[in-house]
């Protein structure tokens, strides 16, 4: 076991690794993070904050000398980074599983060798893949391999001439092609599996999302899949080998479960936890990373969280553009936490926080989140 007061590391400087940040301290660890923004919210409050980027190598070799243990917040570091620093210190996930998880076509790959059901799919190398893809996959989205998120670097085509000008739009980067699914819902799972395989899931929670956004999560997951979603996630980790955090989100289609994606990191669909479980998905992280024994996952109430964009701060339409919200409206609810990620600058889409509802009754946290929603200004499309 690596014990505090151990300096722990960490690729990664937003509300993810903020909160990774806060449960390494609760704990009595120090951190170091690599940002290369200066005013990331993790290294603000880091005991060292790196700026730098992710491959640089003078930043990873200080990591190296002076970390016990290295982690991530988020899937699109370098995995030759990792993998160079897996050599002198413990590092969760390693190289390999973020190779899986951060390309599209890997991911893909992996669940149709291991049997994991997943949506019909294609790789797009080229436009003559496009050409010999099956009709069936149309209509269909196309997806980045790399770098997309939130909705963002995918396309929805009804053809192939459509499919050909997405692929053309996104300059011909490798891509994925999947069928579009009749959706009757999502499903996400987070978990942490540790180095001799035990792993603590959380319970499901349902997802909601806006333009490719997540706008709320509610967990339990109502209905009855929460249980084989449960089943499915430990084995992908199990498979992979995975040693951290992880969260996997599934489609639901016609009553059966889907992978969707598979995150290497703690989820914002996860953040319930913070408030609602009797160890979150972060101190997890940390314990999965320095060996100590995973926390009880169990949850002592039902939540529903609601995300907070950027959008809210211009929801009045105010001249001179960004105006902080009124926060009074959700801090006078008794049974609401509010949580706000110290992010400088507001923009419509960024996340900057989010608040979670907690109670028995999941149906009087909905009524109550649609009223604390309309207060702030959101509104239902």
């Amino acid at each position: 076991m690596i014990l505090p007061p151990a300096m722990l590391g960490v690729f990664g400087g937003g509300q993810l690794g903020r909160y990774f940040v806060m449960a390494a301290h609760e704990l009595g660890y120090r951190v170091m993070v690599v940002d290369p923004d200066r005013d990331s919210p993790a290294g603000r409050i880091a005991d060292v904050h790196l700026l730098a980027d992710y491959d640089d190598l003078h930043t990873i070799e200080r990591m190296a000398a002076d970390c016990a243990a290295v982690t991530t917040e988020f899937e699109n570091v370098p995995a030759d980074s990792l993998a160079y620093l897996a050599r002198f210190l413990p590092v969760r996930p390693d190289a390999e599983a973020l190779r899986i998880c951060q390309d599209r076509s890997a991911e893909k790959s992996f669940l149709k060798a291991h049997g994991f059901p997943h949506a019909p799919y294609a790789d797009i190398r080229g436009p003559d893949d496009i050409e010999r893809v099956q009709d069936g996959l149309f209509p269909g989205i196309l997806k980045v391999a790399r770098g997309g998120y939130d909705g963002k670097g995918q396309t929805w085509v009804r053809g192939r001439a459509e499919a050909l000008a997405a692929y053309r739009q996104l300059e011909d980067e490798a891509c994925v092609l999947e069928r579009r699914m009749a959706l009757e819902g999502e499903i996400s799972v987070v978990l942490a599996r540790d180095a001799a395989g035990r792993i603590g899931c959380f319970p499901a929670s349902e997802s909601r999302h806006r333009q490719g956004i997540l706008d709320l999560s509610i967990a339990p997951a109502p209905g009855n899949l929460g249980a084989e979603a449960r089943e499915i996630a430990e084995g992908i980790a199990e498979r992979i080998g995975y040693v951290g955090a992880l969260c996997v989100e599934f489609f639901v289609v016609a009553g059966r479960l889907y992978v969707n994606e598979i995150a290497p990191r703690p989820h914002n669909s996860g953040h319930y936890s913070l408030d609602a479980c009797v160890t979150n998905q972060f101190e997890q992280q940390v314990r999965a990373l320095c060996g100590l024994p995973l926390g009880d996952t169990r949850a002592h109430c039902a939540a529903l969280m609601v995300n907070l964009l950027g959008d809210l701060w211009y929801s009045d339409g105010a001249a001179g553009g960004e105006q902080e919200p009124d926060w009074g409206k959700l801090l006078a609810l008794p049974n609401l936490k509010l949580h706000l990620y110290g992010k400088r600058g507001a923009r419509p889409g960024r996340k900057m926080g989010h608040f979670t509802l907690l109670g028995a009754d999941l149906d009087a946290l909905r009524e109550t989140a649609m009223a604390a929603r309309a207060a702030l200004g959101i509104r239902d499309e």
